[in-house]
């Protein structure tokens, strides 16, 4: 730890290695201390837990994950960014390994093992992506304890949606129908350099225990069909996915409801019976 707390501000740091957030790699770069902090806390304690980091950039976060005690593991395309990054390595003492690549190419399991925490301000252009892919395994509990992921305020409401509002859709039911997602807090614009165009905000997810008797294939395709055409009944968006209109009947779900009014737990009920 002592190490450190003797590393110069981020900001010299940055300057030093002639860094600058990258438009194409949806950068953008956080300088508070104490809001970094305030999202390593979020999972929880992390005192000699591993966490896996998508996009450390220059490691502003990833200086707030190691002072929590976490072993962190972080991948990074950006090349510019890895000398300063080995710097926080050498400065945390061998605890931050920094991987050079792609995040959606990369096994975030095999490098971070199971029960790994992720952590991440993610990159915008690429967040949803991640996510997706971290949310969609078959196999269940996943590898990951929990997801602290900052994205767009919108993109983060759309995964925390309630049924019957204007965000609820896919995203929604992917990371609500076997997990828990909380919105932690908001963070304003003008906490990144450069400042996005859009606030941003933090959520939490945590896995939880998986319905029975439902298959992840079905559940994503009563979604897409019935938020593909969220403004028609479901006896229209829902007539060409097979078993979808029988299993709606023998649940006693109203066919000229719309997708966006179906809780949760009614879209797992009609995959379930579409798997019998």
């Amino acid at each position: 730890m002592d190490g450190l707390k003797a590393l110069p501000p981020l900001r010299d740091v940055i300057a030093r290695h002639g860094l600058s957030a990258s438009k194409a790699l949806g950068q953008n770069f956080l300088f508070d201390g104490q809001l970094l902090d305030r999202i390593a806390r979020v999972p929880g304690s992390l005192e000699s837990e591993t966490v896996f980091e998508v996009g450390p950039g220059p490691g502003g976060l990833t200086r707030a994950l190691l002072g929590a005690g976490a072993n962190v593991v972080a991948v990074e395309r950006d090349r510019r960014c890895l000398p300063a990054l080995a710097e926080l390595d050498e400065a945390s003492g061998g605890r931050l390994r920094v991987i050079s690549g792609d995040a959606l190419e990369v096994d975030a399991e095999a490098e971070a093992g199971r029960g790994a925490h992720i952590v991440a301000n993610l990159p915008y252009n690429v967040g949803t992506a991640l996510l997706v892919n971290w949310l969609g395994s078959e196999a269940w509990p996943p590898w990951w304890r929990s997801l602290t992921l900052m994205f767009q305020k919108e993109v983060a409401e759309r995964i925390v949606a309630a049924p019957g509002t204007s965000a609820y859709g896919r995203l929604a039911v992917l990371a609500q129908w076997r997990a828990t997602a909380r919105l932690a807090f908001t963070v304003h614009r003008s906490a990144f350099v450069p400042p996005p165009k859009v606030m941003s905000a933090v959520v939490h997810i945590v896995p939880a225990a998986q319905p029975e008797g439902v298959k992840l294939a079905n559940l994503e395709r009563i979604t897409a069909a019935a938020f593909g055409q969220r403004r028609k009944m479901l006896r229209q968006s829902l007539k060409g996915v097979p078993g979808a209109l029988d299993a709606l009947d023998r649940i006693g779900i109203d066919p000229q409801r719309r997708a966006e009014t179906l809780s949760v737990d009614e879209f797992v009920a009609i995959a379930r019976i579409m798997g019998r």
